[in-house]
């Protein structure tokens, strides 16, 4: 009995819609990394993209849960002395780009190097309900209905 390893000719990619709104960001993210790495078929292979391509819209929708909207702290360097700078969660969302925290939440999923940034260019996160993909007509997958928890729920009800 031998090993499969699929060959870059034998890969097939699909092409995937995700709404995001009202979903819970770690949630989403692990289930968008499992697809990006391409971990949901039989033919997955290690060392090949084998993953779909993800096309997100909503992502300024997203929901933290918790206190983690004003604790959860990102953080960069602007590569001066001193130079380490922070910002909540909370400021991100309401910023210019609020679907960074969906991205950087997948981009820290997936493995670091070459193979982990051609999987994470699989990805295409968009803020609103519109994206520019519609020529590859991308499968609507319903992440919500796969777990009751992967929706933002109400305490108490």
């Amino acid at each position: 009995m031998k090993t499969y390893s699929a060959k870059a000719s034998e890969i097939e990619k699909k092409w995937i819609l995700v709404d995001a709104e009202g979903l819970v960001v770690g949630r989403l993210a692990s289930i968008l990394a499992l697809r990006l790495r391409g971990k949901h078929k039989t033919s997955f292979t290690p060392h090949m993209d084998c993953g779909d391509n993800i096309v997100v819209i909503n992502a300024a929708k997203v929901v933290l849960t918790g206190n983690k909207l004003k604790d959860k702290t990102y953080y960069h360097h602007t590569g001066y002395i001193g130079g380490i700078k922070e910002r909540t969660a909370g400021e991100i969302m309401r910023g210019k780009f609020p679907e960074r925290v969906l991205h950087k939440a997948v981009e820290r999923m997936l493995p670091r190097g070459p193979l982990g940034r051609r999987q994470l260019a699989n990805l295409r996160v968009f803020p609103g309900p519109t994206h520019t993909h519609e020529a590859q007509q991308p499968e609507p997958v319903d992440i919500g209905k796969l777990n009751p928890k992967n929706t933002n729920y109400k305490k108490g009800a």
